[in-house]
């Protein structure tokens, strides 16, 4: 980034909870709510080949296992050369804070021509989101999930298929986005952005460097912490810890035995640290009412924002494995087929794909958008963060050394939400 383009250090600003706070819920109630969608599947595509009624087959989308979702029948991408539709209100259908205002204006000033006018209409989780979907009569135009919905909607014909030629901006991405395993060929989805799990504290609050450990995920069963952490209110982060902490790799088990040591193991976590299980770490770190806490990485950056006034955000930790070898994910953008205004739903999607406008929305919202222009290695010394929260950056490598959370098959899903719910209440 050019020096006279700098950002002030600390730029994120104050705002409300973060949209990540309520996808606990969303994983505990989300399975099987597109009822014809591949309901009892997991994350699925419909490949080429078909089995001997002439139907197509399904796949379960995976890093090793990539699938190109099919184009319906009467769904097919909008014309290319279109105008934009005029006096139009562009519907936006999003979680709560998870998109600055002022791209949002931008955008409206870009096209003032045509005199849109853009509206954001919010969901608490995506059983909401996706019940009010399915059910039809939807007026949103771009709705903001992660890639496990991707199966539900496009084997529904709930989403539009892109038309590539008004979105010339997905240049700007990771290559990894542009043609992503979760959706081949970027048919439906563009990338929004990207994050990691891992571990958030206050340095001038807890007397060690906790990423030091030979295994940092012990602190959240050290008794010296008790009544002074918390893990995260989602059972597909706070699970697939376990799993790593004891050495496992496979953060989508439906072993029993897997499953019966992370049971253990949680249950002697809440007996030593009785921990916290919160979505507001992002505010209850950086005011000091908790020391640790299991953490997104971008709701620490946005953490900075809540500081104390007079705290210096050099004070903000968070650790997440140097190799790469923890929980990342990202999340996306979709047009829904339901909405009026096609041509300027592709045309909002290219304007936070630019450069500029990614950037200043991550000021807002903390999830780093996988730029190419915004360089990970440069977040620190650009005061997008303080040193204390370098690890926080994402790197394009960890999409290949990560581990990602895929939707579980029905059976090893009611096994996580037994594990979840013996937890929680013990815990």
């Amino acid at each position: 980034m050019p020096a006279d383009r700098r950002p002030e250090p600390n730029p994120f600003v104050r705002r409300g909870p973060s949209r990540r706070g309520v996808l606990g819920l969303a994983a505990l109630t989300g399975a099987g709510l597109l009822a014809g969608c591949a309901r009892e599947r997991p994350t699925s595509g419909l490949t080429a080949g078909s089995g001997g009624s002439g139907s197509p087959t399904l796949t379960a989308a995976s890093p090793a296992s990539p699938v190109r979702w099919p184009v319906l029948e009467g769904n097919a991408p909008i014309g290319a050369g279109l105008a934009p539709e005029k006096d139009a209100t562009l519907q936006l259908y999003n979680y709560v804070d998870y998109i600055n205002p002022d791209v949002i204006k931008s955008f409206e000033k870009k096209y003032k021509d045509t005199g849109v006018k853009v509206v954001v209409s919010t969901f608490n989780d995506t059983n909401e989101s996706l019940a009010k979907i399915r059910a039809g009569g939807s007026p949103y135009d771009i709705y903001f999930p992660s890639y496990d919905q991707i199966g539900k909607l496009a084997t529904a014909g709930l989403v539009r298929p892109l038309q590539h030629s008004y979105i010339p901006n997905i240049t700007n991405v990771w290559p990894q986005f542009t043609d992503p395993w979760y959706d081949q060929g970027w048919q439906y989805t563009v990338p929004y952005v990207t994050y990691t799990t891992g571990i958030g504290w206050r340095s001038d609050r807890v007397n060690e460097d906790i990423g030091a450990r030979a295994n940092p995920y012990d602190v959240f069963w050290d008794p010296q912490y008790a009544g002074r952490l918390a893990v995260l209110d989602d059972y597909r982060e706070v699970i697939s810890m376990a799993i790593l902490r004891a050495g496992g790799t496979d953060i989508n088990t439906g072993d029993d035995a897997v499953l019966a040591k992370v049971r253990e193991d949680l249950a002697a976590m809440a007996k030593a640290t009785r921990p916290q299980v919160t979505i507001t770490d992002y505010i209850a770190i950086p005011e000091g009412k908790l020391d640790i806490s299991q953490a997104w990485s971008g709701d620490m950056i946005a953490a900075q924002g809540y500081l104390p006034k007079g705290t210096d955000a050099s004070v903000l930790r968070y650790w997440f494995p140097a190799d790469g070898k923890g929980m990342v994910n990202n999340d996306l953008m979709m047009i829904l087929s339901g909405g009026k205004n096609p041509v300027l739903a592709h045309l909002f999607l290219d304007h936070l794909l630019d450069d500029e406008v990614a950037k200043e929305n991550f000021t807002f919202v903390g999830y780093q958008p996988p730029l190419n222009s915004l360089d990970p290695s440069r977040l620190v010394a650009d005061g997008y963060a303080p040193q204390g929260l370098a690890a926080a950056t994402v790197l394009p490598s960890y999409f290949e050394s990560g581990y990602r959370s895929l939707e579980l098959t029905p059976a090893a899903e009611g096994k996580w939400q037994d594990t979840w719910t013996r937890f929680k209440a013990g815990a």
